[in-house]
């Protein structure tokens, strides 16, 4: 694993008795002290257990790989911070990976506050009142994922969002028949929940 390779994607490769024979002290000294094949033995080490509680709190091997990912790479990058005054380095692992994990559930309940509310701000029933800055906010992100939709889909919920049109308001300034408003709102709006719950995996 070169240095470059750290701050991407993590891969175990090379493996020496050596740091397979450390103590976690010893380990964390190596650590501490930029050794990468102590990451490596940190990784391996310690790297079920991280993905065990990353999947009983996330139910996802794919998310919970992903934040497996993410802690060893915040062991790596905040070595130097750690304390061994402050307790022993598998604790200190396990707090990066509640963090984390705590990050990943809050990215995947924003997430699903975005897709409720790109339904709801479609619905000709019931319009929604939200903070402003919550609603600048949803508008960025729903802009980004909405320029990747095919153009008629984007055309149909851009005035949904954008300008708080109903499909009957739509029809009149596409002239476009009801029910193809209609169709590309719903599959518009299934390709943007599924990006906006399927996101951040990386």
């Amino acid at each position: 694993m070169g240095a470059h390779g750290i701050t991407g994607t993590l891969r175990v490769g090379r493996w020496t008795p050596v740091e397979e024979s450390l103590s976690d002290d010893e380990l964390a000294a190596g650590l501490r002290h930029g050794r990468e094949a102590c990451l490596e033995a940190a990784y391996r080490r310690w790297g079920t257990l991280v993905h065990t509680l990353a999947y009983r709190s996330l139910g996802d091997p794919r998310e919970a790989e992903d934040v497996t990912q993410q802690v060893f790479l915040a062991v790596w990058r905040g070595r130097a911070g750690y304390d061994p005054g402050r307790g022993a380095i598998a604790g200190w692992i396990v707090g990066i990976a509640r963090r984390k994990i705590a990050d990943a559930l809050s990215a995947r309940t924003r997430r699903a506050v975005l897709a409720s509310a790109a339904e709801a701000m479609l619905s000709v029933a019931s319009p929604v009142v939200e903070d402003a800055a919550h609603v600048a906010l949803d508008r960025v992100v729903i802009r980004h994922e909405l320029a990747l939709l095919p153009a008629p889909q984007r055309r149909v919920l851009e005035l949904a969002f954008f300008k708080d049109l109903t499909h009957s308001q739509i029809v009149q300034v596409t002239g476009w028949p009801l029910g193809t408003v209609k169709s590309h709102s719903r599959r518009g709006l299934t390709r943007l929940r599924h990006r906006l719950v399927t996101a951040d995996r990386h």
